[in-house]
C-alpha cells in the first residue's frame, strides 16, 4: 500500500498546476483565543511554509458573500440521536453495539434531489455535510479499508483485533454513496458545497490515541491528546494500548490522505472542506503534506482551519457569536445548532426558531461572517418538520431582505450596529446601506450615523412606495414610516425590516 500510494501523490503533485492562488502574507491569522488552535501551536508554525498557498481571491471573495447555510451531521448515530460524542461516554458493551449498528442502517426515505430543493428555493447557499465524523464510519464509496479495530467486549478486557472492512455506507444495506448523491444533486441545483471529515478516527485502532479518543495509549501528551483535566468530562472508560508502531502510524496517515484524496477527485468542485479536530506533534510532516496535496488537487478548495492552523483558510465560531467584527481578520462562519443537537431533534420544544435564525443571520452578516445552521434527518433521511418550516420561513424573508444579506459587505469600525436591534450591511460599491432593524421601529426611523444623499430614495425592500426622510443636522437620518405599515398584516416580511439608504457614513459629534 504504502509505495503504490505514495507513487500516486507524488503523481497527482507533479502533474497539477499552482496558479492562481493567494500568498499567505496578508491572508489572515486565527484567533489567538481559539480553543482549536491552543491545540496544535506548540508545534504547528505560525506563518505556512513558503511553497504553501491559500485559495485565488475570487474563492475568498465567493466564501464571504455566501451568507447563509446549513450544516448537516448525519450517521450511523443518527440511530442513537447524537453525533459520536456518546461514544466516550458509553459502556464497553454499549461500545461495542454502536460499532455494529451500520449493518441495520437503511436510510430508505432519503432524496438528495428533495433536500437540495428545500435548500435552493429558501437561501440556502451552500451545505456542509458529514463525509466522516468521529466515529470514524464514512458516509461514501471508500476504497481504503480498516485493518484494526478494538474488540470492547474481548474476554479479559478491551483488546485491539485484526479486520478488513471499509467501515462505510456500501456495507449497509442501503449500499449507495451518499456523498456522491448529495454532491451530485448540489451541483445540479447550484449549490456550494462543504464537505466535512475528521481528522480522529475512533474506530480505526491505527489512529489511537488522538483528539478525544476512548482508545489511548501511555504517551498521549505525544500525540495531541486532551490534557488529563479534560478526561473526566470527555471520555470515560478509556481502554490504555500500546503506542502505535511505525508501521501503525503510517497506514494511518497513508489512510487519512487517501481518504482526502478520494472527496476531493471522485466527487467534482468541493467548494470547502471542514476539517475537524486534529492530530498529533508526531504525526505533523506528513498532515502538512497532505495539505499541501489538497491544495494542489483543488487550488480553490476553502479549508477549515481546525487541526491545520493557519493553514487553513476559514474559522468557525461553534455554538457561539463573535460580539464584534473585529474577532479575526480570517474568513469565518458561525456554525450553530438549530435545536438541542446537531443531528435529528424529535422534541419540538428545543427548536429556537425563524426569529432566532434571521435575527442571528443579519447580525452576523453585519459583522462580516457567515452563518450556517446545524441541521439533520432522522435515521431515515428525513427532516423534521420544524426544520422544513424554519427554512422556508426563512427563505420568505430572504426573499424580501436578500440584497441586504448576500454579497454584502460590513461597514467600517464599529458601524455595523446602532443600539440594540439596528443591523447594518454595505453594498461592494458602496452605494447602499442597508439598515436591518430587528424590531419593527414604529412612526420614525432614526439612523445616527448614516446620512442620505440629497434627492435620493429610501426604501423598506418589500415596497414599491418611497419612504419620507430627511437628514437632520442634530439628530441624523430620520424616516417616517407611514400608518397603512403600522398593522402587522401590511408589511412586506417578519421578523425584521431592512431599509435600503443611497448614501455614505455620518460623522457623529462626540458632543
Amino acid at each position: 500500500m504504502k509505495s503504490h500510494f505514495l507513487t500516486v501523490s507524488i503523481a497527482i503533485l507533479i502533474g497539477l498546476s499552482t496558479s492562481a492562488t493567494l500568498s499567505t502574507a496578508e491572508h489572515g491569522r486565527l484567533p489567538a483565543d481559539d480553543w482549536h488552535l491552543k491545540r496544535v501551536e506548540a508545534f504547528i508554525e505560525d506563518s505556512p511554509q513558503p511553497d504553501y498557498h491559500h485559495p485565488s481571491d475570487a474563492a475568498i471573495e465567493a466564501f464571504r458573500d455566501l451568507k447563509f447555510g446549513v450544516r448537516i451531521h448525519w450517521g450511523v448515530y443518527a440511530m442513537i440521536g447524537d453525533a459520536s460524542w456518546p461514544l466516550l461516554h458509553m459502556t464497553n458493551e454499549e461500545r461495542q453495539s454502536y460499532q455494529q449498528k451500520y449493518k441495520s442502517f437503511n436510510p430508505a426515505g432519503f432524496n438528495a434531489d428533495e433536500w437540495m430543493q428545500l435548500f435552493q428555493t429558501n437561501g440556502v447557499q451552500v451545505f456542509a455535510f458529514t463525509a466522516k465524523h468521529h466515529d470514524g464510519f464514512s458516509m461514501f464509496d471508500t476504497q481504503t479499508r480498516v485493518k484494526q479495530r478494538v474488540n470492547w467486549t474481548a474476554p479479559g478486557g478491551p483488546r485491539i483485533e485484526d479486520c478488513d472492512l471499509a467501515y462505510s455506507i456500501m456495507e449497509t444495506p442501503f449500499r449507495r454513496d451518499i456523498v456522491k448523491e448529495l454532491c451530485d444533486a448540489g451541483q445540479r441545483f447550484g449549490l456550494k458545497i462543504d464537505l466535512y471529515y475528521s481528522h480522529p478516527d475512533w474506530y480505526d485502532a491505527d489512529f489511537r490515541p488522538y483528539a478525544m479518543n476512548p482508545l489511548r495509549t501511555e504517551s498521549t501528551n505525544t500525540y495531541g491528546a486532551l490534557p488529563d483535566e479534560f478526561d473526566a468530562k470527555y471520555t470515560k472508560n478509556i481502554f490504555v494500548a500500546p503506542d502505535p508502531t511505525p508501521e501503525e502510524r503510517e497506514r494511518m496517515m497513508a489512510r487519512h490522505r487517501e481518504q482526502l484524496v478520494e472527496l476531493l477527485t471522485r466527487y467534482g468542485r468541493i467548494d470547502m472542506l471542514c476539517l475537524d479536530q486534529w492530530l498529533g506533534s508526531n504525526v505533523w510532516p506528513e498532515l502538512r503534506e497532505t495539505i499541501k496535496l489538497v491544495r494542489k488537487l483543488q487550488p480553490d478548495v476553502m479549508l477549515r482551519a481546525r487541526g491545520i492552523g493557519n493553514y487553513g483558510d476559514y474559522y468557525t465560531p461553534e455554538g457561539w457569536i463573535p460580539g464584534s467584527k473585529e474577532n479575526t481578520t480570517m474568513p469565518w462562519m458561525v456554525i450553530y445548532k438549530l435545536a438541542g443537537t446537531w443531528v435529528y431533534q424529535p422534541n419540538l420544544t428545543k427548536y429556537k426558531g425563524t426569529d432566532w435564525v434571521v435575527e442571528n443571520l443579519a447580525d452576523i452578516t453585519a459583522k462580516g461572517g457567515n452563518f450556517m445552521v446545524g441541521i439533520g434527518p432522522d435515521d431515515q433521511g428525513r427532516f423534521h418538520p420544524q426544520v422544513v418550516q424554519t427554512l422556508q420561513e426563512t427563505g420568505a424573508w430572504l426573499k424580501v431582505n436578500g440584497t441586504a444579506i448576500f454579497e454584502s459587505r460590513p461597514r467600517s469600525g464599529d458601524l455595523w450596529r446602532e443600539g440594540e436591534h439596528i443591523r447594518f450591511t454595505r453594498t461592494k460599491d458602496n452605494r447602499f446601506i442597508h439598515a436591518i432593524s430587528l424590531r419593527w421601529p414604529g412612526e420614525l426611523l432614526i439612523l445616527k450615523t448614516v446620512s442620505a444623499k440629497p434627492g435620493s430614495q429610501i426604501t423598506l425592500l418589500g415596497e414599491s412606495t418611497p419612504l419620507k426622510w430627511r437628514n437632520d443636522p442634530r439628530r441624523g437620518l430620520m424616516i417616517a414610516l407611514p400608518e397603512r405599515l403600522q398593522n402587522p398584516e401590511n408589511r412586506p416580511c417578519r421578523f425584521a425590516y431592512a431599509f435600503q439608504i443611497e448614501g455614505h457614513d455620518r460623522v457623529v459629534s462626540a458632543n
